[in-house]
């Protein structure tokens, strides 16, 4: 499998697991699950698995560590997030966490962007993890907390970086705006750019990929099937776009992409996995994969054979944006 550098750490592979669903994502994955997914991404070639404590409460480090331990450590990337630091909570630990992880509320998540905070964060996750370092850190999803995480925390990951503590620093978010505004004050690596930038939707051309080209920033693009939007061949009438019911008028297009890929003998989802590696700041496609099945199902779609035909004329038919169409990594 195709690897590519980020930033100061080892190349990561064009496709990474993001083990979200290791946490219980909207519903209970077991411990054996998520070994065999890991057994089978290895077997496919995958080094680079992302995780983050608001993942189950901490469920998915743990399980990514457990089912990495027995790899050799220098064949592999890890990154983990900070940001939310994970506090105790004694009076909820008889309900279920109401963030969409299956997993007793025993903690709670308490945003922290502070020095402290993010050094607290990263030595939890390491002990989690079972590890002595983690390979790439992201400020995680720091929407309402801009200007501290440009800041404070991205000092605080930098020194670590500088450390050589970790080996990447950068953030992850749902948006564009914020990461690009982000990597202007600060001397990150790499952002994990989940949903904007898609088969169906590229605004994050309008401002964080070319400012990380001119910057020597990494992408990973996440999110990559826009919440389900584009996870199948046919496009259901009850699809999910963005986390919630997507409208009649995203359905609609998302189909209209779906048949110009049908006519040059290609999955919907096939595109969805390969069209953000052809831009050049993307390194990487991070997938959640649950299971074996899974993984094996999105190595697939990554090696399917795609012509060059069928973004010129999705372009053609605006349904991509036409300064894309050329771009190729």
């Amino acid at each position: 499998m195709k690897s590519q550098q980020l930033g100061r750490v080892p190349a990561v592979t064009a496709l990474g697991l993001g083990a979200a669903q290791f946490g219980n994502l909207y519903r209970t994955t077991t411990d054996e699950e998520c070994a065999a997914a890991v057994e089978a991404a290895w077997a496919a070639g995958v080094r680079y698995f992302d995780t983050a404590p608001h993942y189950g409460l901490g469920l998915s480090e743990q399980r990514l560590g457990a089912a990495l331990a027995s790899r050799p450590r220098g064949e592999y990337v890890v990154s983990t997030k900070v940001g939310r630091l994970l506090v105790p909570s004694p009076d909820t630990a008889d309900r279920w966490d109401d963030e969409g992880f299956v997993v007793p509320a025993r903690t709670r998540r308490a945003w922290d962007f502070s020095r402290d905070g993010v050094l607290r964060s990263l030595e939890a996750s390491l002990d989690r993890l079972g590890l002595d370092r983690v390979d790439v850190v992201y400020l995680h999803d720091p929407d309402d907390h801009v200007e501290e995480a440009s800041t404070t925390a991205a000092a605080a990951l930098v020194e670590l970086r500088d450390q050589g503590v970790v080996g990447a620093v950068g953030v992850g978010m749902n948006q564009s705006a914020a990461p690009a505004e982000i990597i202007r004050r600060a001397d990150l690596d790499v952002v994990m750019l989940a949903g904007r930038y898609t088969l169906f939707e590229q605004g994050a051309l309008r401002d964080l990929l070319p400012l990380a080209l001119e910057r020597g920033v990494r992408v990973v693009a996440a999110g990559v099937y826009n919440s389900g939007l584009l996870a199948r061949p046919e496009v259901p009438d009850d699809a999910h776009y963005d986390y919630g019911p997507a409208p009649r008028a995203v359905i609609e297009r998302a189909r209209a992409i779906a048949a110009v890929c049908e006519r040059h003998g290609v999955t919907l989802s096939d595109a969805a996995v390969q069209f953000p590696l052809r831009h050049p700041a993307v390194a990487s496609v991070v997938v959640g994969m649950r299971t074996a099945a899974q993984v094996s199902a999105t190595v697939d779609r990554l090696a399917a054979p795609v012509p060059d035909s069928l973004w010129t004329d999705l372009a053609a038919a605006g349904l991509l944006d036409t300064t894309t169409a050329g771009a190729s990594a």
